[in-house]
Protein backbone atom coordinates (compact mmCIF):
# COMPACT_ATOMS: atom_id res chain seq x y z
CA UNK A 1 0.00 0.00 0.00
CA UNK A 2 1.41 3.37 -0.99
CA UNK A 3 2.15 5.73 1.87
CA UNK A 4 0.64 9.15 2.00
CA UNK A 5 2.91 12.20 1.72
CA UNK A 6 2.18 13.00 5.37
CA UNK A 7 3.47 9.59 6.46
CA UNK A 8 6.62 9.99 4.37
CA UNK A 9 7.18 13.44 5.82
CA UNK A 10 6.73 12.16 9.39
CA UNK A 11 9.12 9.28 8.74
CA UNK A 12 11.72 11.69 7.37
CA UNK A 13 11.41 13.96 10.40
CA UNK A 14 11.72 11.00 12.79
CA UNK A 15 15.13 10.13 11.31
CA UNK A 16 16.46 13.67 11.02
CA UNK A 17 19.16 14.51 13.61
CA UNK A 18 18.24 17.40 15.85
CA UNK A 19 21.50 19.12 14.86
CA UNK A 20 20.18 19.51 11.30
CA UNK A 21 16.81 20.75 12.56
CA UNK A 22 18.56 23.22 14.84
CA UNK A 23 20.80 24.59 12.09
CA UNK A 24 17.85 24.90 9.69
CA UNK A 25 16.22 27.26 12.19
CA UNK A 26 19.25 29.54 11.87
CA UNK A 27 22.39 29.73 14.01
CA UNK A 28 23.16 33.21 15.28
CA UNK A 29 26.30 34.43 17.07
CA UNK A 30 24.21 34.56 20.24
CA UNK A 31 23.30 30.87 19.87
CA UNK A 32 26.95 30.01 19.23
CA UNK A 33 28.00 31.86 22.36
CA UNK A 34 25.42 29.97 24.44
CA UNK A 35 26.60 26.61 23.12
CA UNK A 36 30.29 27.46 23.64
CA UNK A 37 29.77 28.28 27.32
CA UNK A 38 27.29 25.47 27.97
CA UNK A 39 29.69 22.97 26.38
CA UNK A 40 32.51 24.21 28.62
CA UNK A 41 30.35 23.87 31.72
CA UNK A 42 29.36 20.32 30.83
CA UNK A 43 32.96 19.38 30.00
CA UNK A 44 34.09 20.55 33.43
CA UNK A 45 31.51 18.21 34.97
CA UNK A 46 32.23 15.35 32.56
CA UNK A 47 36.03 15.42 32.81
CA UNK A 48 36.53 13.95 36.31
CA UNK A 49 33.32 11.93 36.11
CA UNK A 50 34.36 10.16 32.90
CA UNK A 51 37.67 9.09 34.43
CA UNK A 52 36.02 7.99 37.67
CA UNK A 53 33.40 5.88 35.87
CA UNK A 54 36.02 4.22 33.67
CA UNK A 55 38.23 3.33 36.64
CA UNK A 56 35.26 1.95 38.58
CA UNK A 57 34.38 -0.10 35.48
CA UNK A 58 37.82 -1.78 35.67
CA UNK A 59 39.10 0.14 32.63
CA UNK A 60 41.76 2.83 32.42
CA UNK A 61 40.86 6.50 32.98
CA UNK A 62 41.72 7.30 29.37
CA UNK A 63 38.91 4.98 28.19
CA UNK A 64 36.38 7.22 29.90
CA UNK A 65 37.81 10.28 28.15
CA UNK A 66 37.82 8.50 24.76
CA UNK A 67 34.16 7.62 25.32
CA UNK A 68 33.24 11.20 26.21
CA UNK A 69 35.04 12.51 23.12
CA UNK A 70 33.93 10.02 20.46
CA UNK A 71 30.62 8.95 21.97
CA UNK A 72 29.75 12.46 23.09
CA UNK A 73 30.43 13.91 19.64
CA UNK A 74 28.37 11.31 17.77
CA UNK A 75 25.41 11.38 20.17
CA UNK A 76 25.16 15.17 19.87
CA UNK A 77 25.82 15.29 16.11
CA UNK A 78 23.41 12.54 15.10
CA UNK A 79 20.99 12.22 18.04
CA UNK A 80 17.31 12.92 18.23
CA UNK A 81 17.50 15.11 21.33
CA UNK A 82 18.39 18.78 21.19
CA UNK A 83 20.24 18.78 24.51
CA UNK A 84 21.42 15.20 25.07
CA UNK A 85 25.04 14.86 26.21
CA UNK A 86 26.64 11.44 25.85
CA UNK A 87 29.53 9.63 27.46
CA UNK A 88 30.25 6.92 30.02
CA UNK A 89 27.46 6.53 32.59
CA UNK A 90 27.42 5.39 36.19
CA UNK A 91 24.56 3.00 35.44
CA UNK A 92 26.92 0.92 33.29
CA UNK A 93 29.66 0.48 35.90
CA UNK A 94 28.41 -2.84 37.24
CA UNK A 95 27.72 -4.41 33.86
CA UNK A 96 30.88 -3.13 32.16
CA UNK A 97 33.08 -4.24 35.06
CA UNK A 98 31.47 -7.68 34.99
CA UNK A 99 32.13 -8.07 31.24
CA UNK A 100 35.76 -6.95 31.57
CA UNK A 101 36.33 -9.35 34.48
CA UNK A 102 34.87 -12.28 32.51
CA UNK A 103 35.84 -11.53 28.92
CA UNK A 104 38.67 -9.03 29.15
CA UNK A 105 38.77 -5.49 27.78
CA UNK A 106 38.65 -6.77 24.20
CA UNK A 107 35.47 -8.66 25.04
CA UNK A 108 33.88 -5.47 26.31
CA UNK A 109 34.81 -3.59 23.13
CA UNK A 110 33.20 -6.28 20.95
CA UNK A 111 30.10 -6.53 23.19
CA UNK A 112 29.72 -2.74 23.02
CA UNK A 113 29.93 -2.75 19.23
CA UNK A 114 27.32 -5.53 19.09
CA UNK A 115 25.11 -3.49 21.42
CA UNK A 116 25.52 -0.55 19.05
CA UNK A 117 24.27 -2.62 16.12
CA UNK A 118 21.29 -3.77 18.21
CA UNK A 119 20.47 -0.18 19.20
CA UNK A 120 20.62 0.96 15.59
CA UNK A 121 18.27 -1.86 14.59
CA UNK A 122 15.86 -0.87 17.38
CA UNK A 123 15.97 2.70 16.16
CA UNK A 124 15.40 1.92 12.48
CA UNK A 125 12.54 -0.42 13.42
CA UNK A 126 11.09 2.46 15.48
CA UNK A 127 10.95 0.32 18.60
CA UNK A 128 12.28 2.99 20.94
CA UNK A 129 8.78 3.84 22.06
CA UNK A 130 8.40 0.39 23.63
CA UNK A 131 11.20 1.01 26.12
CA UNK A 132 8.80 3.33 27.95
CA UNK A 133 6.78 0.25 28.87
CA UNK A 134 9.46 -0.94 31.31
CA UNK A 135 7.60 -0.75 34.66
CA UNK A 136 8.51 2.14 36.92
CA UNK A 137 9.30 -0.16 39.90
CA UNK A 138 11.86 -1.94 37.71
CA UNK A 139 13.60 1.32 36.84
CA UNK A 140 13.65 2.47 40.47
CA UNK A 141 14.78 -0.98 41.65
CA UNK A 142 17.67 -1.49 39.25
CA UNK A 143 18.82 2.13 39.69
CA UNK A 144 18.94 1.66 43.47
CA UNK A 145 20.68 -1.69 43.01
CA UNK A 146 23.32 -0.19 40.72
CA UNK A 147 23.88 2.66 43.18
CA UNK A 148 24.38 0.18 46.02
CA UNK A 149 26.94 -1.80 44.03
CA UNK A 150 28.77 1.37 42.92
CA UNK A 151 29.06 2.44 46.55
CA UNK A 152 30.35 -0.99 47.58
CA UNK A 153 32.85 -0.99 44.70
CA UNK A 154 34.36 2.29 45.93
CA UNK A 155 34.94 1.24 49.55
CA UNK A 156 38.42 -0.05 48.68
CA UNK A 157 39.50 3.29 47.21
CA UNK A 158 37.66 5.35 49.82
CA UNK A 159 39.61 3.68 52.61
CA UNK A 160 42.83 3.03 50.69
CA UNK A 161 42.60 -0.70 51.41
CA UNK A 162 45.06 -3.22 49.98
CA UNK A 163 43.80 -6.64 48.96
CA UNK A 164 46.09 -9.66 48.51
CA UNK A 165 44.31 -10.60 45.25
CA UNK A 166 41.62 -9.38 42.89
CA UNK A 167 38.57 -7.76 44.47
CA UNK A 168 35.58 -10.16 44.32
CA UNK A 169 32.77 -9.08 42.01
CA UNK A 170 29.81 -10.37 44.04
CA UNK A 171 28.64 -8.19 46.90
CA UNK A 172 28.90 -10.57 49.86
CA UNK A 173 32.39 -11.93 49.02
CA UNK A 174 33.48 -8.36 48.26
CA UNK A 175 32.40 -7.09 51.68
CA UNK A 176 34.05 -10.08 53.36
CA UNK A 177 37.34 -9.42 51.53
CA UNK A 178 37.23 -5.71 52.37
CA UNK A 179 36.56 -6.50 56.02
CA UNK A 180 39.60 -8.75 56.15
CA UNK A 181 41.65 -5.94 54.60
CA UNK A 182 40.71 -3.33 57.21
CA UNK A 183 44.18 -3.51 58.87
CA UNK A 184 45.54 -1.82 55.72
CA UNK A 185 43.24 1.20 56.22
CA UNK A 186 44.89 4.39 54.87
CA UNK A 187 43.79 7.42 56.86
CA UNK A 188 45.19 9.84 54.23
CA UNK A 189 43.08 8.28 51.47
CA UNK A 190 39.97 8.37 53.65
CA UNK A 191 40.66 12.02 54.53
CA UNK A 192 41.02 13.00 50.86
CA UNK A 193 37.82 11.12 49.98
CA UNK A 194 35.89 12.77 52.80
CA UNK A 195 37.22 16.19 51.79
CA UNK A 196 36.13 15.62 48.18
CA UNK A 197 32.63 14.59 49.24
CA UNK A 198 32.29 17.58 51.57
CA UNK A 199 33.44 20.00 48.86
CA UNK A 200 30.93 18.62 46.35
CA UNK A 201 28.01 18.62 48.80
CA UNK A 202 28.93 22.02 50.19
CA UNK A 203 29.13 23.62 46.75
CA UNK A 204 25.85 22.02 45.73
CA UNK A 205 24.18 23.67 48.69
CA UNK A 206 25.87 27.08 48.76
CA UNK A 207 27.26 27.53 45.22
CA UNK A 208 25.18 25.19 43.02
CA UNK A 209 26.45 26.71 39.77
CA UNK A 210 30.11 26.06 40.57
CA UNK A 211 31.79 22.93 39.09
CA UNK A 212 31.88 20.89 42.28
CA UNK A 213 33.41 17.72 40.78
CA UNK A 214 36.32 19.57 39.19
CA UNK A 215 36.98 21.74 42.24
CA UNK A 216 36.97 18.63 44.44
CA UNK A 217 39.52 16.68 42.38
CA UNK A 218 41.76 19.71 41.88
CA UNK A 219 41.70 20.45 45.62
CA UNK A 220 42.43 16.81 46.41
CA UNK A 221 45.31 16.70 43.92
CA UNK A 222 46.84 19.89 45.30
CA UNK A 223 46.48 18.63 48.88
CA UNK A 224 48.03 15.26 48.09
CA UNK A 225 50.93 16.81 46.17
CA UNK A 226 51.60 19.55 48.74
CA UNK A 227 51.58 17.24 51.73
CA UNK A 228 53.19 14.35 49.81
CA UNK A 229 50.48 12.02 51.01
CA UNK A 230 51.09 8.30 50.61
CA UNK A 231 48.01 7.55 48.50
CA UNK A 232 47.39 6.10 45.06
CA UNK A 233 46.89 8.47 42.14
CA UNK A 234 46.12 8.03 38.46
CA UNK A 235 49.85 8.20 37.71
CA UNK A 236 50.92 5.62 40.29
CA UNK A 237 48.34 3.07 39.13
CA UNK A 238 47.85 3.79 35.43
CA UNK A 239 50.99 5.70 34.49
CA UNK A 240 49.12 8.81 33.41
CA UNK A 241 46.84 9.68 30.51
CA UNK A 242 47.76 9.91 26.79
CA UNK A 243 47.65 13.30 25.11
CA UNK A 244 45.65 12.14 22.08
CA UNK A 245 43.23 9.54 20.83
CA UNK A 246 44.75 6.17 19.90
CA UNK A 247 44.84 4.92 16.32
CA UNK A 248 41.57 3.20 15.39
CA UNK A 249 41.65 -0.57 15.84
CA UNK A 250 39.01 -3.29 15.86
CA UNK A 251 38.84 -5.87 18.66
CA UNK A 252 39.19 -9.54 17.85
CA UNK A 253 35.99 -10.66 16.13
CA UNK A 254 34.84 -14.25 15.73
CA UNK A 255 31.50 -16.00 15.52
CA UNK A 256 32.21 -17.97 18.70
CA UNK A 257 33.13 -14.81 20.59
CA UNK A 258 30.04 -12.98 19.37
CA UNK A 259 27.79 -15.86 20.39
CA UNK A 260 29.34 -15.86 23.85
CA UNK A 261 28.93 -12.09 24.21
CA UNK A 262 25.37 -11.85 22.85
CA UNK A 263 23.65 -11.81 26.29
CA UNK A 264 26.03 -9.05 27.45
CA UNK A 265 25.43 -7.07 24.24
CA UNK A 266 21.66 -7.33 24.69
CA UNK A 267 21.98 -6.13 28.30
CA UNK A 268 24.16 -3.18 27.24
CA UNK A 269 21.75 -2.26 24.44
CA UNK A 270 18.68 -2.43 26.68
CA UNK A 271 20.27 -0.51 29.54
CA UNK A 272 21.68 2.08 27.15
CA UNK A 273 18.32 2.53 25.46
CA UNK A 274 16.52 2.99 28.78
CA UNK A 275 19.16 5.37 30.15
CA UNK A 276 19.38 7.52 27.01
CA UNK A 277 15.64 7.83 26.43
CA UNK A 278 15.00 8.61 30.10
CA UNK A 279 17.66 11.30 29.84
CA UNK A 280 16.01 12.68 26.69
CA UNK A 281 12.65 12.79 28.50
CA UNK A 282 14.27 14.74 31.35
CA UNK A 283 15.70 17.21 28.82
CA UNK A 284 12.26 17.56 27.21
CA UNK A 285 10.61 18.31 30.54
CA UNK A 286 13.24 20.95 31.35
CA UNK A 287 13.28 22.64 27.94
CA UNK A 288 9.76 22.17 26.57
CA UNK A 289 11.19 20.47 23.48
CA UNK A 290 10.42 16.98 22.15
CA UNK A 291 13.02 14.36 21.26
CA UNK A 292 12.93 11.78 18.44
CA UNK A 293 13.35 8.41 20.09
CA UNK A 294 14.15 6.47 16.92
CA UNK A 295 16.93 8.82 15.84
CA UNK A 296 18.24 8.91 19.39
CA UNK A 297 18.63 5.13 19.43
CA UNK A 298 20.34 5.20 16.02
CA UNK A 299 22.83 7.76 17.32
CA UNK A 300 23.45 5.73 20.49
CA UNK A 301 24.18 2.74 18.27
CA UNK A 302 26.60 4.70 16.09
CA UNK A 303 28.40 5.96 19.20
CA UNK A 304 28.76 2.45 20.62
CA UNK A 305 30.13 1.15 17.34
CA UNK A 306 32.65 3.99 16.97
CA UNK A 307 33.84 4.51 20.57
CA UNK A 308 35.29 0.97 21.02
CA UNK A 309 37.32 1.39 17.81
CA UNK A 310 39.21 4.15 19.68
CA UNK A 311 39.41 2.26 22.98
CA UNK A 312 36.27 3.72 24.54
CA UNK A 313 33.76 1.91 26.73
CA UNK A 314 29.97 1.90 26.44
CA UNK A 315 28.40 5.32 25.80
CA UNK A 316 24.91 6.57 26.46
CA UNK A 317 23.00 9.74 27.12
CA UNK A 318 23.62 10.84 30.70
CA UNK A 319 20.99 12.53 32.83
CA UNK A 320 23.33 14.63 35.02
CA UNK A 321 25.35 16.06 32.12
CA UNK A 322 22.27 16.58 29.97
CA UNK A 323 20.49 18.44 32.77
CA UNK A 324 23.62 20.57 33.30
CA UNK A 325 23.60 21.34 29.60
CA UNK A 326 20.00 22.59 29.70
CA UNK A 327 20.55 24.61 32.88
CA UNK A 328 23.65 26.20 31.34
CA UNK A 329 21.56 27.74 28.59
CA UNK A 330 22.55 25.56 25.63
CA UNK A 331 20.90 26.46 22.34
CA UNK A 332 21.18 23.08 20.63
CA UNK A 333 23.33 20.00 19.89
CA UNK A 334 26.44 22.09 19.18
CA UNK A 335 26.88 22.41 22.96
CA UNK A 336 27.41 18.64 23.22
CA UNK A 337 29.87 18.76 20.33
CA UNK A 338 31.81 21.56 22.03
CA UNK A 339 31.83 19.49 25.25
CA UNK A 340 33.59 16.67 23.38
CA UNK A 341 36.05 19.15 21.87
CA UNK A 342 36.93 20.64 25.26
CA UNK A 343 37.72 17.20 26.69
CA UNK A 344 39.94 16.45 23.67
CA UNK A 345 41.67 19.80 24.26
CA UNK A 346 42.25 18.92 27.91
CA UNK A 347 43.92 15.65 26.89
CA UNK A 348 46.19 17.49 24.44
CA UNK A 349 47.21 20.25 26.85
CA UNK A 350 46.82 19.09 30.44
CA UNK A 351 46.88 15.29 30.45
CA UNK A 352 50.02 15.05 32.63
CA UNK A 353 48.27 17.02 35.37
CA UNK A 354 45.59 14.35 35.63
CA UNK A 355 48.21 11.96 36.95
CA UNK A 356 48.18 13.81 40.28
CA UNK A 357 44.47 13.12 40.91
CA UNK A 358 44.03 10.76 43.90
CA UNK A 359 41.92 7.71 43.25
CA UNK A 360 40.18 8.23 46.58
CA UNK A 361 38.96 11.63 45.32
CA UNK A 362 37.44 9.98 42.26
CA UNK A 363 35.88 7.41 44.58
CA UNK A 364 34.33 10.26 46.55
CA UNK A 365 32.79 11.60 43.33
CA UNK A 366 31.23 8.22 42.58
CA UNK A 367 29.82 7.96 46.10
CA UNK A 368 28.00 11.26 45.51
CA UNK A 369 26.84 10.03 42.10
CA UNK A 370 25.56 6.77 43.61
CA UNK A 371 23.66 8.64 46.32
CA UNK A 372 22.07 10.92 43.71
CA UNK A 373 21.05 7.92 41.58
CA UNK A 374 18.78 6.49 44.26
CA UNK A 375 15.21 7.77 43.96
CA UNK A 376 14.61 7.51 47.69
CA UNK A 377 11.13 9.07 47.73
CA UNK A 378 9.98 6.87 44.84
CA UNK A 379 11.51 3.78 46.48
CA UNK A 380 9.64 4.30 49.75
CA UNK A 381 6.42 5.23 47.94
CA UNK A 382 6.48 2.04 45.86
CA UNK A 383 7.10 -0.07 48.96
CA UNK A 384 3.93 1.28 50.55
CA UNK A 385 1.90 1.67 47.36
CA UNK A 386 0.87 -1.94 46.74
CA UNK A 387 2.18 -5.43 47.34
CA UNK A 388 2.59 -5.96 43.60
CA UNK A 389 4.74 -2.86 43.08
CA UNK A 390 6.74 -3.68 46.21
CA UNK A 391 7.36 -7.24 44.95
CA UNK A 392 8.62 -5.98 41.57
CA UNK A 393 10.78 -3.31 43.21
CA UNK A 394 12.40 -5.60 45.79
CA UNK A 395 12.88 -8.47 43.32
CA UNK A 396 14.69 -6.20 40.89
CA UNK A 397 16.72 -4.48 43.62
CA UNK A 398 17.85 -7.65 45.38
CA UNK A 399 18.61 -9.59 42.19
CA UNK A 400 20.71 -6.72 40.83
CA UNK A 401 22.69 -6.65 44.06
CA UNK A 402 23.12 -10.36 44.70
CA UNK A 403 22.94 -11.90 41.19
CA UNK A 404 23.48 -9.53 38.27
CA UNK A 405 21.90 -6.65 36.39
CA UNK A 406 20.38 -8.55 33.41
CA UNK A 407 18.71 -11.05 35.73
CA UNK A 408 17.29 -8.30 37.90
CA UNK A 409 15.84 -6.40 34.94
CA UNK A 410 14.47 -9.53 33.26
CA UNK A 411 12.76 -10.87 36.38
CA UNK A 412 11.44 -7.43 37.26
CA UNK A 413 9.92 -6.86 33.81
CA UNK A 414 8.38 -10.35 33.66
CA UNK A 415 6.99 -10.08 37.19
CA UNK A 416 5.66 -6.60 36.45
CA UNK A 417 3.93 -7.86 33.30
CA UNK A 418 2.37 -10.79 35.17
CA UNK A 419 1.04 -8.50 37.89
CA UNK A 420 -0.32 -6.11 35.26
CA UNK A 421 -2.09 -8.93 33.43
CA UNK A 422 -3.55 -10.17 36.70
CA UNK A 423 -4.90 -6.69 37.43
CA UNK A 424 -6.31 -6.41 33.91
CA UNK A 425 -7.97 -9.82 34.23
CA UNK A 426 -9.58 -8.73 37.49
CA UNK A 427 -10.77 -5.51 35.87
CA UNK A 428 -12.93 -7.25 33.25
CA UNK A 429 -16.61 -7.31 34.15
CA UNK A 430 -19.55 -9.37 32.86
CA UNK A 431 -23.18 -8.43 33.45
CA UNK A 432 -25.71 -11.13 32.62
CA UNK A 433 -29.42 -10.46 31.96
CA UNK A 434 -31.97 -13.20 31.28
CA UNK A 435 -35.71 -13.92 31.65
CA UNK A 436 -35.38 -14.29 35.43
CA UNK A 437 -34.96 -10.51 35.41
CA UNK A 438 -38.56 -10.00 34.26
CA UNK A 439 -39.76 -9.24 37.77
CA UNK A 440 -37.10 -6.56 38.20
CA UNK A 441 -36.79 -3.09 36.76
CA UNK A 442 -33.94 -3.97 34.40
CA UNK A 443 -32.97 -2.59 31.07
CA UNK A 444 -33.82 -5.84 29.29
CA UNK A 445 -36.81 -7.11 31.29
CA UNK A 446 -38.85 -7.02 28.08
CA UNK A 447 -36.67 -9.71 26.46
CA UNK A 448 -37.89 -13.02 27.98
CA UNK A 449 -36.01 -16.13 26.97
CA UNK A 450 -32.95 -14.18 25.82
CA UNK A 451 -29.66 -14.31 27.73
CA UNK A 452 -27.63 -11.17 27.33
CA UNK A 453 -23.97 -11.06 28.36
CA UNK A 454 -22.47 -7.57 28.48
CA UNK A 455 -18.64 -7.74 28.63
CA UNK A 456 -16.60 -4.72 29.75
CA UNK A 457 -12.80 -4.58 29.53
CA UNK A 458 -9.92 -6.05 27.55
CA UNK A 459 -10.80 -9.63 26.57
CA UNK A 460 -7.36 -11.27 26.47
CA UNK A 461 -5.87 -14.61 27.44
CA UNK A 462 -5.40 -13.57 31.07
CA UNK A 463 -9.12 -12.85 31.45
CA UNK A 464 -10.44 -15.56 29.11
CA UNK A 465 -10.90 -18.21 31.79
CA UNK A 466 -12.98 -15.98 34.06
CA UNK A 467 -15.12 -14.75 31.16
CA UNK A 468 -15.81 -18.22 29.78
CA UNK A 469 -16.66 -19.56 33.24
CA UNK A 470 -19.27 -16.83 33.60
CA UNK A 471 -20.66 -17.47 30.13
CA UNK A 472 -21.12 -21.17 30.89
CA UNK A 473 -22.58 -20.67 34.36
CA UNK A 474 -26.27 -20.48 33.36
CA UNK A 475 -27.53 -24.05 33.01
CA UNK A 476 -30.50 -23.52 30.74
CA UNK A 477 -31.29 -23.40 27.05
CA UNK A 478 -32.59 -19.94 26.13
CA UNK A 479 -34.23 -18.74 22.97
CA UNK A 480 -31.03 -16.90 21.99
CA UNK A 481 -27.78 -15.45 23.31
CA UNK A 482 -26.58 -11.89 22.85
CA UNK A 483 -22.92 -11.06 23.53
CA UNK A 484 -22.51 -7.29 23.86
CA UNK A 485 -18.93 -6.21 23.02
CA UNK A 486 -19.65 -2.47 23.07
CA UNK A 487 -17.20 -1.91 25.94
CA UNK A 488 -14.54 -4.39 24.78
CA UNK A 489 -11.60 -2.44 23.29
CA UNK A 490 -9.43 -5.44 22.53
CA UNK A 491 -9.66 -9.19 21.91
CA UNK A 492 -6.63 -11.44 21.44
CA UNK A 493 -6.48 -14.78 19.63
CA UNK A 494 -6.39 -16.86 22.83
CA UNK A 495 -9.58 -15.32 24.18
CA UNK A 496 -11.25 -15.57 20.78
CA UNK A 497 -10.29 -19.27 20.55
CA UNK A 498 -11.85 -19.93 23.97
CA UNK A 499 -14.98 -18.04 22.93
CA UNK A 500 -15.21 -20.20 19.82
CA UNK A 501 -15.34 -23.30 22.03
CA UNK A 502 -18.24 -21.77 23.96
CA UNK A 503 -20.05 -20.98 20.72
CA UNK A 504 -19.64 -24.55 19.49
CA UNK A 505 -21.27 -25.82 22.68
CA UNK A 506 -24.10 -23.31 22.30
CA UNK A 507 -24.50 -24.36 18.68
CA UNK A 508 -25.28 -27.90 19.81
CA UNK A 509 -28.13 -26.47 21.89
CA UNK A 510 -29.63 -24.90 18.79
CA UNK A 511 -29.73 -21.38 20.29
CA UNK A 512 -28.57 -18.60 17.91
CA UNK A 513 -25.85 -16.21 19.08
CA UNK A 514 -25.83 -12.51 18.30
CA UNK A 515 -22.62 -10.47 18.74
CA UNK A 516 -23.14 -6.71 18.96
CA UNK A 517 -21.13 -3.54 19.42
CA UNK A 518 -17.80 -4.82 18.07
CA UNK A 519 -15.21 -2.35 16.82
CA UNK A 520 -13.70 -3.14 13.40
CA UNK A 521 -10.48 -4.39 15.04
CA UNK A 522 -12.34 -6.68 17.47
CA UNK A 523 -14.54 -8.06 14.70
CA UNK A 524 -11.48 -8.77 12.52
CA UNK A 525 -9.85 -10.74 15.33
CA UNK A 526 -13.04 -12.72 15.96
CA UNK A 527 -13.40 -13.47 12.25
CA UNK A 528 -9.77 -14.57 11.95
CA UNK A 529 -10.40 -16.98 14.83
CA UNK A 530 -13.36 -18.58 13.06
CA UNK A 531 -16.15 -16.66 14.79
CA UNK A 532 -18.18 -15.53 11.81
CA UNK A 533 -21.54 -15.84 10.12
CA UNK A 534 -23.57 -18.03 9.90
CA UNK A 535 -22.29 -19.45 13.23
CA UNK A 536 -22.92 -16.06 14.82
CA UNK A 537 -24.75 -12.95 13.69
CA UNK A 538 -23.14 -9.52 14.00
CA UNK A 539 -25.10 -6.35 14.63
CA UNK A 540 -24.70 -2.83 15.90
CA UNK A 541 -26.78 -2.80 19.09
CA UNK A 542 -28.41 -5.06 21.65
CA UNK A 543 -31.81 -3.50 20.87
CA UNK A 544 -31.48 -4.43 17.18
CA UNK A 545 -30.59 -7.99 18.19
CA UNK A 546 -33.65 -8.28 20.46
CA UNK A 547 -35.89 -6.99 17.68
CA UNK A 548 -34.42 -9.50 15.22
CA UNK A 549 -34.88 -12.38 17.66
CA UNK A 550 -38.51 -11.46 18.40
CA UNK A 551 -39.34 -11.20 14.73
CA UNK A 552 -37.49 -14.42 13.96
CA UNK A 553 -35.52 -12.62 11.28
CA UNK A 554 -31.88 -11.87 10.67
CA UNK A 555 -30.62 -8.32 10.88
CA UNK A 556 -31.61 -5.83 8.28
CA UNK A 557 -28.75 -4.79 6.04
CA UNK A 558 -28.64 -1.40 7.76
CA UNK A 559 -28.03 -3.03 11.14
CA UNK A 560 -25.00 -5.03 10.10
Amino acid sequence: MKKTPHTDHSLGIEFTPKLISSLREGYSPSALRKDVFAGLTVAIVALPLSMAIAIASHAGPESGLYTAIIGGFIISAFGGSRFQVGGPAGAFIVLVASIIDRQGFGGLLLATMMAGVIQMALGFLRLGTYIKYVPHPVIVGFTAGIATIIFASQLKELCGLELPGAEPANLVPKLQALWRATPSFNASAALVAALSILIILGLRKYRPHWPGFLIAVVSAAVLAWTLQLDIETIATRFGGIPRSLPAPAFPEISFEKMTLLLPDALALALLGGIESLLSAVVADSMSGRRHRSSMELVAQGLANIAAPIFGGITATGTIARTATNVRSGAHGPMAGIFHAGYIALFMAVAAPLAGYIPLSALAGILVVVAWAMVERAAFMSLLSNSRGDAAVLLSTFLLVIFVDLPTGITVGVVLGCLIFMHRMAQAIDIQTHHHADEDRETEYAAAPGIIIHRISGAFFFGAASAVLTTLERINEVPKAYILDFTQVPFVDSSAAHGLRGFLQEVGRQGAPVYVTGTTPAVRRELTRSGIKEPDVRFGKTVEASIAAIKSGLDFDQDDE
